[in-house]
C-alpha cells in the first residue's frame, strides 16, 4: 500500500498531536520548520537541540515533549525533504513496472535529491559513523519500497536500493548518461524477476 505525501508526514507525528490540542500540532510544526532551516543552512553538524530550543523560544524539555530527541527530529526533517521529492519520483515512474520502474525511480530520486538544498546538505553532512542510522532507518526503507513499487515482503531489496542511491550520491558519475547506463545495466537485471506492485500511488 503506497502512502500519500500527507500520510507520510502524518506517520512521523505522535498520536497525541493528531487527535489532541491544535496548539500541540502547531508547536511541533514550528519545531520541525526551525530544524529544517537549521539543517538547510548548516547541515547536520550544526544541528543541536539547545540551539533549536533557542530558535523557537522554548525550553529543551518542550522540544523533547513535542518532537522527541535529535534522532526523531532528524527523521522528521528527512520525512519533509522526502515528501517534496516523492511526488515527482512517483509521477515519473507510476506508469512503469518491474525493473524499468526501479531504474527510473532511482535516477529521478538522485536528480531530485541533488537539486534540493536540504537533501544535498543532509547527504553531505552524514558522517561515516552515521551511515548506519541512515541505511537502517525504517522511514528511508519505506520510501525506497513505496517509490519503487517493491513488494512489502522484500525489505532487503529496499535496503539495497537505499545503498545504491547513497553510493551514487557520495561517489557520483560525472556524466549523467553514463550514470543512467550503469544503473540500467547493473540494477535492472537484479530486479528483472523481482515481485513488484503495479506502481499506482
Amino acid at each position: 500500500m503506497l502512502l500519500s505525501q500527507h500520510e507520510i508526514i502524518r506517520s512521523m507525528a505522535r498520536t497525541d498531536w493528531l487527535v489532541g490540542d491544535d496548539r500541540r500540532t502547531a508547536a511541533a510544526e514550528r519545531i520541525y520548520a526551525a530544524a529544517t532551516e537549521m539543517i538547510a543552512s548548516g547541515g547536520l553538524d550544526s544541528f543541536d537541540v539547545d540551539t533549536l530550543a533557542s530558535r523557537v523560544h522554548c525550553s529543551r524539555a518542550t522540544i523533547y515533549r513535542h518532537a522527541g530527541g535529535k534522532n526523531e527530529i532528524r527523521e522528521a526533517v528527512l520525512i519533509r525533504v522526502a515528501a517534496r521529492i516523492i511526488d515527482t519520483v512517483r509521477e515519473a515512474s507510476a506508469h512503469l513496472a518491474g525493473s524499468e520502474r526501479i531504474v527510473t525511480a532511482i535516477l529521478v530520486a538522485l536528480k531530485e535529491i541533488r537539486s534540493d538544498p536540504v537533501g544535498r546538505l543532509m547527504m553531505s553532512s552524514v558522517k561515516a559513523q552515521e551511515i548506519a542510522w541512515f541505511t537502517e532507518s525504517p522511514v528511508v526503507a519505506r520510501f525506497a519500497r513505496d517509490i519503487n513499487g517493491l513488494a512489502e515482503d522484500d525489505p532487503q531489496a529496499a535496503q539495497w536500493i537505499v545503498r545504491i542511491v547513497l553510493a551514487l550520491m557520495y561517489w557520483p558519475v560525472n556524466d549523467t548518461e553514463t550514470e543512467r547506463q550503469m544503473v540500467q545495466r547493473f540494477v535492472s537485471p537484479a530486479f528483472a524477476s523481482a515481485a513488484v506492485t503495479s506502481g499506482r500511488p
